[in-house]
C-alpha cells in the first residue's frame, strides 16, 4: 500500500483511493465501512471503505476476507493484495486521520447559539416639526425584540470525528459515480441513531448499522482489512518531523495498556515541548503524563467564566457592557441608537 501522500505531510489528514471499477458505476452496489486505531494514543485513525457490485457479494466472499482483528499482520497484506487485484468489480477508499487532526478536533469547542425573534406592529404620530409631521405622520412602525441566547460550548468528541469520516467517504464514492444500493457500517455510539443519522443523510440508500459488523458483513470485513493495513503501515513507517535526533521506534502498538507503549511515552516526553504529533495529546493518558511531569504552564480555563477571567487579569469583561442598568447604578446614559429602535438590555429571560 501506497501511503505517501499521507507520508509527506502527516500533519493532516489525507484521502487515498483506488480506481472506481466501471461495473460499480452502472450495477448497483453495497459498500462497507470500518475504522481501525480508534483506541491507541500513538499514531493516526484509518476509516475506511470498500465497494463492490451487490451481485458480486459471493465473489467477495471467495476472497476470504474476514474482520482484520481475527487476522495476522501477513494474512492482512496477503488479503489486501487480493482485494487490490480484484480492481475489475471492487474499489477501496481511505480517510486517514493524523494524530494531530484527531486531537485538534476534539479540543474544538462549538457555541451554541439560538435566536427567538418577536414582531411587534403599531401606529403612532411623532410630534417633530410641521415638516417632519408631514412627512411621518402616522407612519407605521415595525419593532423587532431579538433575544439571544447563548448555551454552553460542547466538545467536538471522537464520535463526532468518526461519524463525520464514515460520511465523507460515503460522499466521495457517491460523487465518483458508484451507484450505491446498501451500506453497511460496524457502529460508533448506539446503533439505532447512527442507523437513523446515516439514512437521513444518504436518502434511497439502504444503511444497516450493527455492532460488530466487521463479522457479520465481507464488505466490512474488506473495509476494516484496507482500514487496518494502512493504520500497520503509518505506524511502522512513521517520519517524524520534528527535529528529534534518534527517535526509539520500538513504541509498541501504541495502545495505553501495552507497556512498550507505556514506556516509550515515559522516554520521550520532553518537559517544555511535551510530545511529538506521533502522540494524540488529548488523550487523557498523555495529558496525565504532562500534568505530572511536564513544566507547568497555566492557561486561561476553557470553562471558565468570562468575567471571572477578566477580573483574574485585573480586566474589565465585555461582558459587562451588557449588565443592565439597575446593577450598574445608572451610571450611564443609554445611546440613543438603542432607544429610538426601544432596545433594552434584559437581566432575565
Amino acid at each position: 500500500m501506497d501511503l505517501g501522500e499521507f507520508e509527506a505531510d502527516n500533519s493532516v489528514s489525507c484521502r487515498l483511493a483506488s480506481a472506481i471499477p466501471d461495473v460499480c458505476k452502472t450495477e448497483d452496489c453495497c459498500l462497507g465501512i470500518d475504522e481501525a486505531g480508534r483506541g491507541p494514543v500513538l499514531g493516526p485513525m484509518v476509516y475506511g471503505i470498500c465497494f463492490c457490485p451487490v451481485a458480486k457479494k459471493e465473489a467477495l466472499k471467495d476472497l476470504k476476507v474476514a474482520d482484520s482483528k481475527t487476522l495476522t499482520e501477513a494474512q492482512r497484506e496477503d488479503l489486501f493484495r487480493k482485494l487490490d487485484e480484484a480492481k475489475s468489480f471492487v474499489g477501496w477508499a481511505l480517510q486517514i486521520l493524523s494524530p494531530n487532526t484527531i486531537s485538534t478536533s476534539m479540543l474544538q469547542r462549538y457555541l451554541n447559539t439560538y435566536c427567538t425573534r418577536h414582531t411587534h406592529t403599531h401606529t403612532h404620530t411623532h410630534t417633530h416639526t410641521q415638516k417632519e409631521t408631514q412627512r411621518a405622520n402616522n407612519r407605521t412602525h415595525t419593532q423587532m425584540i431579538l433575544t439571544v441566547l447563548l448555551f454552553h460550548r460542547s466538545k467536538y468528541n471522537l464520535n463526532a470525528l468518526s461519524h463525520d469520516a464514515a460520511i465523507g467517504l460515503v460522499q466521495f464514492a457517491l460523487d465518483s459515480g458508484v451507484q450505491l444500493k446498501e451500506v453497511f457500517v460496524d457502529t460508533v455510539g448506539p446503533a439505532e441513531k447512527y442507523q437513523e443519522k446515516l439514512s437521513q443523510r444518504f436518502p434511497g440508500v439502504e444503511v444497516t448499522v450493527r455492532p460488530k459488523a466487521d463479522s457479520l458483513f465481507p464488505i466490512v470485513s474488506a473495509a476494516s482489512i484496507c482500514a487496518k493495513v494502512a493504520r500497520d503501515h503509518s505506524v511502522k513507517d512513521w517520519n517524524f518531523p520534528e527535529d528529534l535526533g534518534e527517535v526509539d521506534a520500538d513504541y509498541g502498538s501504541g495502545y495505553p495498556s501495552d507497556p512498550k507503549t507505556k514506556a516509550w511515552l515515559l522516554k520521550e516526553l520532553d518537559p517544555v515541548f511535551g510530545y511529538p504529533q506521533f502522540v494524540r495529546f488529548s488523550w487523557s493518558t498523555t495529558q496525565t503524563l504532562l500534568d505530572s511531569r511536564a513544566v507547568t504552564v497555566h492557561w486561561d480555563d476553557d470553562e471558565e467564566d468570562g468575567e471571572k477571567a477578566a477580573a483574574r487579569q485585573n480586566n474589565t469583561s465585555m461582558l459587562s457592557y451588557f449588565k443592565t442598568s439597575a446593577q450598574q447604578g445608572n451610571t450611564h446614559q443609554t445611546h440613543r441608537f438603542f432607544t429610538e429602535r426601544r432596545l433594552q438590555s434584559l437581566a432575565t429571560l
